[in-house]
């Protein structure tokens, strides 16, 4: 790892990822896209700007269901676009939601999904399509530039920032670092807005160059007790200290990342380490000099190995820190006691410090749509337009109906009653805890199903668990389609990854607060095998747990899996 550190910063540009000579070329991210949405022959982007458009918040996908049909009929893949909104803090206001619903119906496959890091996804968008549907999301005051790509990414922070002073404060924090670090190139508004055209040779970006990040970057603000957003799964985490009722700072932690590659065991998750303390009207600077340090000393060469993770893991918390301390030029204060009790929402109405009340609702995996015995999408709809507060999106798929006054929570409880919406009391606690990405038949990278697959694994385990005399109990499951970690599987107390069509990797110890990774228990496993090891479990659990004991910590007491207390030692 020492001699890529050295060569990562001096290696000439041709000796880098081929990435980082695409970025360098792009004049800022413009490529040939534009030549590329004009071509009527194809449905697809040219390669190189599938690349580009992550920074602009898109993916190219095809629909994998019909891949092998469409190649029998000498037919291109059925190309579409993924589009991700860059939404700090997870805020939307009643029009906003509704300008969202009506561009998922017009250019999208009729639904909207809410992600892990509390923003918005559209799916199947096609190439036609994408300009109009980014000029209405920017029509509704919204954007997806930075939502994906090299760059830092939507900023995450606490639930519902009208539940106290202090949550109202960090969600200012969260947008004013979101704005701060966001790119500043003209090539977004050029393109899809038609903005002003600006000589790219006299475009910029002050902080981030001409080659931005040397891999994606994620920055999130949590409030104990409550650790909804993971905290310690981000590149920078901060922890609010609260003092007299009022915010008095952050316990900054750096160095978190969930991302893995199957079968390379230097590629590893890893939590994010306190290294000192800092007060709100700091907190743009040190993100910003945390990034700089980032871009000027992650690896350029494997993109495997670019993470900030990897460059704290290799060159040491202290030297990351030493290095903070003196770009900054004053130095961090020592990191604050932090007291977490769990990663969930709250279900159903809480009331805030200010009288107004809010509704927190169960999203399946983040899934919003009609069925039809559930009218989600239609409900959600007519919530909107009579709602004169917000909807905050929640680092677990959920949605919140926030800051509703007195006098209006009857009609929005007539509303979630009339369209079944109150599915939350009628779930079990393991689906209450569940969460699992899209995967198939979208992803890309997704080897297994994910998302269309754990809602019935959920049903067989939740019958074994109310067998076993736990089915009041909260246990954390969650499950991707590949290693990469993007519901956080990781951090589960029961994860599943995907290896191939219906098999997976079994992880079990994660905390129940988000404070411990969890370890391989068995690997390459079907359904049969996991019912009949998580039936054993559920039983030995049951029957042989201490007061208060969680299932993670149980299966490290009782010998299933030892402890990981580091990244690096997440495969021993």
């Amino acid at each position: 790892m020492a001699d890529s550190r050295t060569r990562d910063i001096t290696a000439p540009l041709e000796d880098k990822h081929p990435n980082e000579r695409l970025k360098m070329g792009s004049r800022y991210l413009r490529g040939t896209i534009e030549a590329s949405l004009a071509d009527p022959i194809t449905g697809a982007l040219a390669a190189d700007d599938t690349q580009l458009t992550k920074f602009h918040g898109f993916y190219q996908q095809d629909d994998r269901d019909l891949r092998d049909e469409r190649r029998h009929q000498k037919l291109e893949p059925a190309y579409q676009m993924m589009i991700r909104l860059r939404l700090p803090g997870g805020t939307c206001t009643p029009a906003q939601w509704l300008a969202l619903d009506d561009l998922a119906r017009r250019y999208g496959d009729g639904g909207l999904r809410l992600t892990t890091r509390q923003t918005f996804q559209y799916h199947g968008v096609l190439k036609r399509d994408i300009k109009a549907a980014l000029q209405g999301i920017d029509a509704a005051l919204l954007d997806t530039l930075a939502a994906c790509g090299d760059v830092n990414r939507t900023v995450m922070a606490a639930v519902n920032p009208h539940q106290s002073r202090v949550h109202a404060a960090v969600q200012r924090c969260a947008r004013e670092v979101s704005d701060h670090l966001a790119p500043r190139t003209h090539a977004y508004r050029e393109i899809w807005l038609d903005g002003e055209r600006v000589d790219p040779d006299a475009d910029e970006e002050p902080l981030y160059g001409p080659t931005y990040l040397p891999r994606k970057f994620k920055i999130g603000f949590a409030v104990p007790p409550v650790n909804d957003i993971d905290v310690y799964s981000q590149d920078i985490g901060l922890i609010a200290a609260v003092e007299e009722g009022e915010l008095a700072g952050f316990t900054v932690c750096v160095g978190g990342g969930l991302g893995r590659t199957e079968n390379e065991p230097a590629t590893f998750p890893r939590l994010a380490d306190p290294i000192g303390f800092c007060r709100p009207e700091q907190v743009n600077a040190l993100a910003e000099t945390i990034v700089a340090i980032q871009r000027d000393h992650g690896d350029r060469v494997d993109r495997k190995h670019a993470r900030m993770k990897y460059t704290i893991d290799d060159r040491g918390v202290d030297w990351f820190r030493e290095e903070l301390e003196r770009r900054l030029g004053w130095s961090l204060e020592p990191a604050r006691e932090v007291q977490f009790a769990h990663n969930g929402d709250r279900y159903g109405w809480v009331e805030g410090d200010d009288g107004r009340w809010h509704y927190t609702l169960f999203i399946e995996n983040g899934r919003i749509r009609d069925w039809e015995d559930y009218p989600l999408m239609s409900g959600l709809r007519a919530i909107a337009e009579v709602h004169d507060g917000e909807f905050q999106l929640t680092p677990n798929q959920n949605l919140t109906l926030a800051a509703i006054a007195p006098d209006a929570r009857d009609a929005i409880q007539r509303l979630i009653t009339d369209y079944g919406l109150e599915r939350a009391e009628r779930m079990g606690r393991l689906r209450r805890n569940a969460m699992a990405c899209v995967a198939l038949p979208t992803c890309g990278l997704a080897m297994a199903e994910s998302e269309r697959y754990l809602p019935s694994l959920i049903d067989a385990l939740e019958r074994r668990a109310a067998d076993a005399g736990i089915g009041d109990t909260p246990i954390v499951v969650r499950m991707t389609g590949c290693p990469n970690g993007c519901a956080r599987p990781y951090l589960a107390e029961i994860g599943f990854t995907g290896r191939g069509p219906g098999k997976y990797n079994l992880y079990l110890g994660g905390g129940f607060h988000g404070q411990r990774l969890n370890k391989l228990y068995r690997a390459n496993i079907g359904e049969a095998e996991i019912l009949e090891i998580l039936d054993g479990l559920f039983r030995h659990y049951a029957a042989e747990r201490q007061a208060g004991e969680a299932f993670g910590d149980f299966t490290i007491r009782a010998g299933y899996v030892a402890a990981v207390t580091a990244g690096r030692h997440f495969h021993d």
